[in-house]
């Protein structure tokens, strides 16, 4: 939990710090039952899963209320039980394939009190809804992912005007040249390491391709 304060505890409310202080007891809870988390990892939680996930909202930076958000493949809730906590006035609609992980993050998200999020069980084609933004962390190639989620990025609306345009942001590691050269938007990346400065971050990057 200390790596949460330590890049965002002067923006953060007592009610988001007892939330993102009750993932811990909920995850290591869950996933002794079903593993959405790889069990090495568990420790890690803050670092490597929350930490990880908010570096999207350290991207985004401050968000008109209403702002929304489609999680593709979100699993046990990453990113975007963390960025829901972190946006209270934006809406978030979770999607997984795997029923067991979904339910997972569904009850954290009832245990922790969050109402702003939403939860799909199914594939991503089956979601025909609109967002600002689609997210996602480590689920598919990034050529794939564009193709796929595309169509659930909303036109550009003047009723919310955000810092960056709708389009998707994700979370990679590693090499994605190859990956990004099908791609026919704009890929621009960052790398984490200018973040963050835990060693962990090092090789990861975020990726934001507007959809205009």
């Amino acid at each position: 939990m200390e790596q949460i304060l330590k890049y965002f505890k002067d923006v953060l409310t007592p009610e988001q710090v007892q939330r993102f202080e009750a993932l811990q007891g909920l995850y290591t809870e869950w996933n002794a039952r079903i593993n959405v988390i790889s069990r090495k990892d568990i420790d890690n939680l803050y670092e490597r899963h929350v930490l990880h996930s908010l570096a999207i909202a350290r991207f985004l930076g401050p968000l008109q209320p209403g702002t929304t958000f489609l999680d593709m493949g979100t699993g046990g809730g990453f990113p975007g039980i963390p960025l829901a906590i972190f946006y209270p006035r934006c809406r978030f609609h979770l999607v997984d394939r795997i029923a067991k992980k979904l339910r997972v993050a569904e009850t954290v998200a009832k245990e922790i009190g969050l109402d702003n999020v939403t939860f799909q069980h199914g594939d991503i084609g089956e979601c025909h809804e609109r967002y600002n933004y689609v997210v996602s962390r480590a689920v598919m190639r990034l050529d794939g992912l564009v193709k796929l989620t595309r169509k659930n990025v909303a036109p550009q609306s003047p009723a919310v005007k955000n810092q960056y345009a709708n389009g998707i942001v994700c979370l990679k590691g590693g090499d994605t040249e190859e990956e990004s050269r099908d791609v026919r938007f704009p890929v621009i990346e960052f790398p984490l390491s200018e973040s963050f400065a835990e060693p962990f971050f090092e090789t990861k990057k975020l990726i934001y391709v507007p959809i205009k």
